[in-house]
Formats: structure tokens, sequence, C-alpha cells
């Protein structure tokens, strides 16, 4: 059983990395010379292909920081250099500027690992060179898609309950409303997974054209969302509610009779408590609401009167907890 890659393979997984991630592969030898670069490496203003001898890694730097990328290397090749980007800056000429070609400096980052033979000796060392320009907004990207939501841009469930967390250290009183469109399930069931996303996609934006500037939106989860309305009594909050549900539906009429005919329920809850306690409360109250018909804006008891509330909408100003458990059977 063959194992590793071959020369071929090698170069054909450095091409897959170059037009993917847009970092410049290197193969260095044991004493730092580049055996082979991918093309990119003319981004950093070196025509390998014209060079009878290769230049040294640490030519790539600028002045003095090519010794300290030289010291670097050595340390890799001697199993010394702690893991991570070695920083260095590079002189690039920009032949189209406007009034004639100029130097330049770019940063980028190197992160290099050696390569043993079957002696376990160094035989060179493998590396990925990449602009630290692009290094901060992959950086970026990755801190963005840990706390928003990839289809909708907004705030996930994590960064929404820590927002929530922060307006409780400072007192709360704010009302929390979990909005959701009825019949999901069913809807991507039969439609699939395409026209289930466009769906939240366009619930969500939506909901922010209903919002003023102050309110927070999140998406809890695939079928979720979360607003929290500050600054509004609870009654005036289950209205908005309201109009918001009323809206929706009017504006969601199916273009023909193969498109879903879409409505959307909603629980509210005030912050209060916890943040885990909030969120179980306004849940709560939307499994009620959907359990009702839909349509309706489900309000559960705050601490001290815990209980269902009931749901309201234009149909009927409330729903007994008595005719919602009925219903949900």
């Amino acid at each position: 059983m063959k194992f590793g890659l071959s020369d071929v393979e090698g170069r054909v997984l450095h091409g897959l990395v170059e037009e993917v991630s847009g970092d410049i592969v290197v193969r260095l030898d044991a004493n730092g010379f580049i055996v082979f670069a991918s093309e990119n490496v003319a981004h950093l203003g070196h025509d390998l292909s014209a060079m009878l001898v290769m230049p040294h890694v640490s030519d790539l730097a600028e002045g003095e920081d090519g010794s300290a990328l030289s010291v670097f290397v050595q340390q890799v090749m001697i199993g010394e250099a702690p893991r991570g980007w070695f920083e260095f800056p590079v002189a690039v000429r920009d032949t189209e500027f406007d009034l004639g070609a100029v130097d330049y400096r770019r940063w980028y980052a190197l992160s290099l690992r050696r390569i043993d033979n079957d002696q376990g000796e160094a035989q060179g060392a493998l590396g990925l060179i990449r602009s630290v320009q692009h290094k901060r907004i992959l950086e970026g990207e990755l801190h963005s898609r840990a706390v928003t939501d990839p289809l909708t841009g907004l705030s996930n469930r994590h960064a929404f309950c820590e927002s929530l967390r922060r307006r409780l250290a400072v007192g709360g009183a704010e009302n929390v409303v979990v909005f959701a469109v009825d019949r999901m399930r069913s809807i991507f069931m039969q439609y699939g997974q395409r026209t289930a996303d466009e769906i939240m996609w366009g619930f969500a934006k939506f909901l922010e054209a209903m919002t003023l500037p102050d309110y927070e939106i999140a998406q809890l989860d695939n079928e979720r969302l979360a607003v929290v309305v500050p600054e509004m009594c609870t009654a005036s909050t289950r209205l908005w509610a309201n109009d918001v549900l009323k809206t929706f539906g009017e504006l969601a009429l199916p273009a023909s009779s193969r498109a879903p005919k879409l409505s959307a329920s909603a629980g509210l809850a005030r912050l209060e408590c916890t943040v885990d306690w909030t969120l179980r409360q306004a849940e709560l109250a939307l499994v009620m609401a959907r359990a009702g018909g839909g349509m309706q804006v489900g309000e559960c008891g705050y601490r001290g009167n815990s209980g269902y509330h009931g749901a309201s909408n234009d149909r009927a100003s409330s729903v007994s907890p008595v005719g919602v458990a009925a219903a949900s059977r």
C-alpha cells in the first residue's frame, strides 16, 4: 500500500490550495532554499521560472527582516520554532501606478512545517505564505461566522444570549418576542431545503423592515427568530407583534396554486430572571400560539405570576389554556 503523495499529486494539491485559499505554496530544502513555489509567488515580485538559481526564502523579505526570517526557518529545521505564523514585509513593485512603477511595502505571513526523511532528519519543509491582510479578513470571517447566522446574516443564538445577559446585568425590563413561520417542517418536506431557506431569508428581511433601529433581531435556529423590543410595555409589544403577523400574512399571498400559503406565530415574554428562563417562556408561548391555530401572539406569565396568558389576533382576543391543550392534541 502506498502512503503519501507522488510529485504529480503534490503539485495538483498545491494548485488546489492556491485556487481555494489564495495562499502561496512553497517547498524548501534543508537549507531553506526554495525548491518549488506555486505560480502565485509572482505576487511577491519574483519570477522563479526565469531564475537559474532558486533564491533562499529569506530573500523574499525586505531588508533586515530577511535575517529574522532566516532564523525562523533554521529554528523550524531543528524543531525549535513555535507553531504559528511568522510575519515579514515584502517590497512589491506596482507597475500600473499612474506616475510610473513604485515600490511599496506589503506584509505576508509564513507557516512552515518540517519534512523528515526515514532517519528522522530534516530534508526540507513545506510552507504557506499568506497575505496578512487576507489573513485578517479570514480571521474576521471566522469570528463573524461564530456570532452570526450564515443564511440571514443576523446574530445567532449564542450572540443573542450574550446580549440578553448584558441587558439583564443593567436591569433588563425589555420584552422578547420569538417569531416562527407556521408549518415550516411541512414546507421543507414538500418543497425542499432551498425553498425553506428562501422563506427564512425573506422572513428575516421582513422583520428587519418592521423593527426600529434600537430593536435587536437574531436567528435562534432554522425555524425561529427573536426580537428584543426595548422601552415598550407588554401590551404595546403585543400589539406590535400582532401587526407584524397580520402584515406578513397579507404580504405572503402565494403567487400560484403550487406555492405555499405562509403565516407566522409569535411568543412573548418579559426579559427577567435569567436568559434561559426568558427564552423558555417565550418559546413556550410560541408553541401555545401555534397549537391554537397560528397567526397569534402567545404570552407567558412572569416570574411572580407564572402561566400561559393566552394568545390574541384579529380573530380572537384570547385562547384559554384548556383550549390550547386540546388543540395541541
